[in-house]
């Protein structure tokens, strides 16, 4: 699904009213004809006119990649339809850290992958030439880019990355794709829903509670451990991608396809 089948970032425009939009031909920001849309149950004149505005200014929008403009209209339950148009730019990113608590606790790791590269930064450089010092600024390069998809990143991620290293995240679209799970009713951490959809790992033993002690051991100089703990957290991105493709595929089907074809 494309964000030029979207009219769920206008105000007064809700689930049950797009679909009915698309089900009277108007699936496409193209398609908009003012008086095709006032024929809806539920788009009065005052909708009608938000939708116009909406669709004169969006595609300019879409055009410059400015992700962030459809981030702020849709609710975080639909921001999933922001993969179609920016999934080549996309940077799936997840931390580790001491424990759960932003304010006291510290961020070891942060594994981003984009474009089917993988980049690890940790606390301190690591012990091997593929860690990369965790830097505010190198954070920054890593995670320049129009769309961020996190697993609970809303909560857990981006709080502690902007407490603990003083990096803003407000410049990008945010996916966070637990919600958009639970949507399709898969429910749980990432791990368990990986196992619900058939999704494999290579360390299914590892654990966010071991990332902490892996993280300890590795302080008192157990060099392995850290790279255990990278490899887990590196995994965690790579499937983030896959686990997006697939509930994006779902979701597509079973909001916009089953509303074209003529489902309730």
């Amino acid at each position: 699904m494309r964000l030029t089948n979207s009219f769920i970032g206008v105000s007064g425009v809700g689930e049950a009213t797009e679909r009915r939009l698309w089900q009277a031909g108007v699936t496409r920001w193209d398609d908009y004809d003012p008086a095709v849309a006032r024929d809806c149950r539920g788009v009065g004149a005052t909708t009608a006119d938000r939708i116009e505005a909406f669709v004169d200014e969006a595609p300019e929008r879409l055009d410059d990649g400015d992700a962030l403009f459809f981030d702020e209209r849709f609710p975080a339950s639909e921001r999933w339809r922001l993969y179609g148009d920016f999934r080549d730019e996309a940077a799936f990113f997840d931390i580790e850290t001491t424990g759960l608590d932003e304010h006291r606790d510290d961020v070891t790791t942060v594994s981003v992958h984009r474009d089917g590269e993988t980049r690890t930064l940790v606390d301190g450089g690591g012990t091997s030439p593929d860690h990369e010092p965790l830097t505010r600024e190198r954070l920054a390069d890593a995670l320049d880019a129009p769309l961020l998809v996190t697993f609970n990143g809303l909560r857990f991620d981006q709080p502690f990355l902007e407490t603990s290293l003083g990096c803003s995240l407000d410049d990008a679209a945010h996916l966070d794709l637990m919600y958009p799970c639970k949507r399709l009713g898969l429910d749980g951490g990432l791990k368990r829903i990986e196992q619900d959809v058939g999704i494999d790992r290579d360390r299914p033993d590892v654990s966010g509670r071991d990332a902490v002690r892996l993280w300890r051991e590795y302080e008192r100089g157990d060099a392995s451990s850290l790279e255990t703990l990278v490899s887990y957290n590196r995994e965690d991105t790579v499937n983030l991608r896959r686990l997006m493709d697939l509930v994006g595929d779902r979701l597509h089907d079973e909001v916009f396809v089953s509303a074209c074809d003529g489902g309730p």
